[in-house]
């Protein structure tokens, strides 16, 4: 099958967030499965002044290659794109985002046709190329060459969606009749990840209970309606893991390397975490490990309710993140009042979470909501037990046989949580079982390709 993945950020040219990390290795799987892939993305200044060997296609498109045969075509802008950042500065979003990435979605369907290629399947990521299947329905239908792509959007995080005012509407090139309710009009706004469920020929989330939590009024941000009228076209897989990357086995940043079959090297790893941290150097006091963003969706609000009581236990905490600035101040309060209990590093240490994975035994995710989520694949890879509230991704990969799940979402039910792991921890052959599972769980890329490719075939014979 010939399949076009759209999206404003790929690994490894421009990222933000996961979407360019499943951007960068979903193609390189659907590759591995025989799927001819390009990409299409946009130039941005970094990408131009970074060292990727970039060949010209034509006056406004360059070209790179991933994987063995992976062609990655660049639209060049520098009005739009020759900037520090993708889509804004500490100022906000940038002003004109709905023509930027309305430019992209156009210039990246007229593409396709100069340089001959007709896919099966256009596959288009979150708000950013939510145009392209709008476009295509509306201003590309009579063009023959376009006739049979079928498009797939994937909602990353509906909490984004790209909204803009009502009187940019004449930018997008649209005919007002699709400033409507079965269109992109939201409460009197443009939205583009609207347009781009409304338009699209299938749609998934990036994790099937996600799939099913955005149809709810909790969960779906304004959107669960449409969701809910497309519920048949409606589905969820689950975001791979890249193990190349995230290996324990192999990981040059850990202190030593080590596998199921040999984890004794995780003592190292943790005696090694605890010095760099400045924590008592203790093999039997339980490492809890976080990696995140400090707000409220990753559970920071029941967290600095019970971080107290936690530090009271008999446990260690090494937190890696940057977040609200509330979060930041209570943390260095608590750091102050309790030094030999938590380490608090409020910076992006990718080193250092590679060291927190393997050195911790226990990975804290009680994020409120959470469409897939990678921390707790990482933290499984390691053999660190992941505690979870049951959301999204999370319920989908941690259960009582490889972690600690805890149903309602409160202060009590997170220290509960807590205790229950802290009592596993101390019965040793108990704990090496968990680690055990934990380690043989397969999150691979691989699977989730597979899901992709019979996603695109239902796609194609819609």
């Amino acid at each position: 099958m010939k399949v076009v993945m759209c999206a404003s950020e790929v690994v490894p040219f421009a990222k933000t967030g996961g979407l360019a990390d499943v951007a960068g290795a979903l193609p390189l799987a659907l590759e591995k499965e025989g799927q001819e892939v390009i990409i299409i993305m946009p130039c941005y200044k970094m990408i131009r002044n970074g060292k990727f060997d970039l060949k010209k296609v034509k006056e406004d498109v360059s070209s790179a290659s991933i994987g063995k045969n992976i062609k990655v075509y660049f639209i060049e802008n520098d009005a739009y794109f020759g900037r520090d950042f993708l889509y804004g500065d500490k100022t906000g979003d940038y002003k004109d985002n709905l023509e930027r990435f309305s430019y992209f979605s156009k210039k990246a369907l007229d593409l396709l046709k100069e340089i001959n290629f007709k896919p099966d399947i256009i596959h288009v990521h979150d708000w950013q190329a939510s145009l392209i299947p709008v476009y295509l329905k509306t201003l590309y239908k009579d063009d023959v060459f376009y006739k049979s792509i079928r498009t797939i959007l994937t909602i990353h995080n509906i909490g984004y969606q790209g909204l803009f005012a009502k009187e940019e509407f004449p930018k997008l090139g649209l005919d007002w009749s699709l400033f409507t309710m079965e269109g992109l009009e939201f409460y009197d706004k443009i939205n583009l990840l609207k347009g781009g469920m409304e338009f699209s020929d299938l749609i998934n989330t990036v994790s099937p209970t996600y799939s099913k939590e955005i149809q709810t009024k909790e969960f779906g941000f304004g959107l669960d309606g449409v969701l809910a009228k497309r519920s048949n076209a409606l589905f969820g897989i689950l975001n791979g893991l890249d193990y190349d990357i995230w290996n324990p086995e192999t990981d040059k940043f850990i202190a030593k390397n080590f596998s199921v079959d040999s984890a004794e090297g995780k003592t190292k790893d943790k005696e090694d975490l605890q010095k760099l941290c400045g924590l008592p150097l203790k093999k039997d006091v339980p490492l809890f490990g976080i990696v995140s963003r400090l707000a409220e969706q990753k559970g920071f609000d029941i967290l600095a309710e019970a971080i107290e009581k936690i530090c009271k236990s008999d446990l260690q905490l090494v937190i890696l993140g940057t977040g609200d600035l509330k979060y930041h101040i209570l943390l260095e309060g608590m750091v102050k009042k309790y030094p030999r209990v938590i380490s608090l590093n409020l910076k992006f240490d990718d080193a250092l979470a590679h060291k927190i994975y393997a050195g911790s035994d226990i990975f804290l995710m009680p994020s409120k909501y959470e469409p897939c989520g990678l921390g707790q694949l990482i933290s499984l890879r390691y053999g660190t037990i992941p505690l979870v509230f049951k959301t999204g991704g999370l319920a989908d990969t941690v259960n009582e046989k490889n972690g600690f799940v805890f149903s309602k979402y409160s202060k009590a039910e997170l220290l509960k949580a807590i205790n229950r792991s802290l009592k596993a921890f101390s019965v040793n052959k108990t704990w090496k079982a968990l680690v055990e599972r934990a380690m043989q769980d397969d999150f691979s890329w691989g699977e989730s390709a597979r899901e992709y490719i019979k996603l695109y075939a239902k796609a194609k014979a819609a």
